[in-house]
């Protein structure tokens, strides 16, 4: 397969898709724990549920334990069938409910069958892959310490056709505030479940939701572990969330009770996010804001700078900013002039930085010179959209554990320019790349990710917030081996690889006119400059730049439009 064609879903899984080996794999692990599945049953289709429990069954990995409770079915059809499976199969346990008290209770019941070391949901129309729990079993023997599990998963109608896959991100604290992404197929230790006392009565429609969020709190970020691999067929039929998360809006607003129960005392407020199912998470701003030192380096090209300037100033909400124009020997009268006039601002300071242009050594002399709390490195062909922009990244970049804070970029023409890097992509440099690079600016994206809050491995220093005292942590900008290009993705791997997380905020909008003042790389002094500097980059970061855990494996590096790989 060429690298600029792009799979189909069924291609896809052709190519990628060989089981052949897992039956031989199993006898080769160390470690063996029983997975009890948990299936609440309501008057579920026979011909459904058959499917359901069968799956189960045919799993290459034999050491499972699936706990059913039915939750006072009255079609005697499915009460029937179920008497007659459990007899047959004595991993099968099974409970009758004499009352029904709907997904929750009903679970509990089913967890209260529970034997194994770990446990997972299964809802009781839909399928587990053949190969599910051997690849759970292959991740705990590879990771000892997990204690939560999940994969990726896809969709499949009455028909058995299988499609949209959703290849999901390692774990993503930021993206699962913003929506239940991890979803199916997820296993947890037993014990940890039963510490929390299972599922919550009255979160129903996003119980599993509230268990995950109230169930984390026992873990540390290592603890969890994404499997790249499509575990679990989620059955599309009509009134069901795999056809329209808009089916129900009881299990939305059970979520939004979900997160604010789990936030409850943070002063996070959380609220509807863009999308359907989705949610939003406003941060709070200390009681004395942070000054924030808005650092702009630019040469000439007065009609940008003017439209930068004059955006900041005349849209921007946040009060306490000051701005810095780094000024990298501009000569023309127009731009001096306006320079001149900027003196009236108290606010704004004009800094000479005479020397030839290097980006990281322009904003590293600026930051020194920055008297804000938190650094904005800002390009000066950035022009404001929305007022509270700087408001939305400071609530970001004031939380301890968060690093750099990224915006959502548009080209003039609305399609997006920026909505965070990820690593590895780019054909020919294979360095990174832009996400959903030129999508239409009201364009979703990949399942909802252009409008949904997240965590990434870098972002763009066209509009990056960030701490001083971390970018001073890091050392900022690497002046000697990326004076232009990468030196924004270093630094955001630097501070990710100091302990912080890096975010990317759709509801932080801005244009960004490209890099106007510096012209193309079309000459042979910056197309040698700029292979060196993704060759420092390919040396300095190594596989982490193929194996970006805010993307997936299974989608191309070849592209910036999360086609699959």
């Amino acid at each position: 397969m060429l690298s600029n064609q792009v799979l189909s879903y069924q291609q896809w899984i052709e190519q990628k898709e060989n089981f052949s080996f897992y039956r031989q794999a199993v006898s080769e692990y160390l470690f063996h724990p029983v997975i009890s599945i948990i299936l609440p049953v309501y008057n579920t289709p026979v011909e459904l549920l058959a499917e359901a429990i069968q799956s189960v069954q045919h799993q290459t990995y034999p050491s499972w334990q699936l706990c059913i409770a039915d939750d006072a079915s009255d079609h005697e059809d499915t009460r029937q069938y179920l008497k007659e499976v459990a007899t047959r199969d004595s991993r099968i346990k099974l409970i009758f409910r004499e009352h029904n008290g709907h997904i929750s209770a009903a679970s509990n019941s089913a967890l209260a069958l529970a034997e194994g070391e770990f446990i997972a949901f299964l809802d009781h129309d839909d399928l587990l892959s053949p190969h599910a729990l051997t690849e759970v079993v292959a991740a705990i023997n590879h990771h000892p310490t997990a204690k939560l599990l999940y994969s990726d998963e896809d969709k499949i109608d009455l028909d058995g056709n299988r499609h949209h896959p959703h290849f999901k991100p390692d774990w993503n604290p930021d993206l699962f505030y913003s929506c239940n992404y991890v979803s199916h197929f997820a296993v947890y230790r037993r014990d940890i479940a039963n510490q929390i006392k299972g599922l919550r009565e009255g979160f129903e429609g996003s119980q599993d939701y509230d268990f995950t969020l109230r169930y984390i709190r026992h873990l540390k970020p290592s603890d969890i572990v994404h499997i790249p691999k499509v575990l679990y067929h989620w059955r599309e039929l009509p009134g069901s969330t795999a056809v329209s998360l808009s089916e129900k809006g009881y299990a939305h607003r059970a979520g939004l009770l979900a997160l604010q129960d789990h936030f409850s005392g943070s002063g996070v407020r959380v609220t509807d996010g863009q999308s359907a199912g989705s949610y939003r998470l406003l941060w709070p701003l200390p009681a004395k804001p942070p000054l924030v030192s808005l650092l702009i380096p630019t040469r000439d090209t007065l009609h940008h700078l003017k439209k930068c300037v004059d955006s900041i100033i005349e849209k921007t909400s946040y009060p306490h900013y000051e701005i810095l124009i780094l000024d990298n020997q501009s000569v023309e009268p127009e731009t001096l002039g306006y320079f001149a006039s900027l003196s009236a601002h108290e606010n704004i300071r004009i800094v000479k930085y005479d020397a030839p242009f290097n980006y990281s050594s322009i904003n590293n002399y600026g930051a020194a010179l920055a008297r804000g709390e938190v650094l904005a490195l800002v390009n000066n062909d950035i022009e404001v959209i929305s007022p509270d922009w700087l408001t939305e990244m400071v609530r970001h970049a004031v939380r301890k554990d968060v690093g750099c804070v990224g915006a959502k970029l548009y080209y003039g023409n609305d399609t997006i320019q920026h909505a965070g890097v990820i690593c590895g992509l780019g054909g020919i440099n294979g360095v990174a790349g832009h996400s959903h690079k030129f999508y239409p600016r009201e364009h979703p994206g990949y399942f909802n990710r252009l409008l949904l809050t997240q965590n990434l491995s870098a972002v763009t220093a066209a509009c990056l917030l960030v701490k001083k005292s971390i970018y001073t942590q890091v050392s900022g900008l690497d002046e000697e081996h990326l004076a232009v290009a990468f030196n924004d993705v270093d630094f955001c791997l630097r501070v990710k690889e100091a302990g912080y997380r890096n975010i990317w905020t759709p509801y932080a909008e801005l244009y960004h006119h490209e890099s106007v003042s510096r012209g193309h790389e079309d000459t042979p002094e910056k197309l040698a400059r700029f292979q060196a500097e993704c060759d420092y980059m390919r040396q300095r970061w190594g596989e982490r730049l193929r194996k970006d855990p805010a993307y997936s494996p299974n989608l191309t590096l070849d592209r910036e439009d999360f086609s699959y790989g």
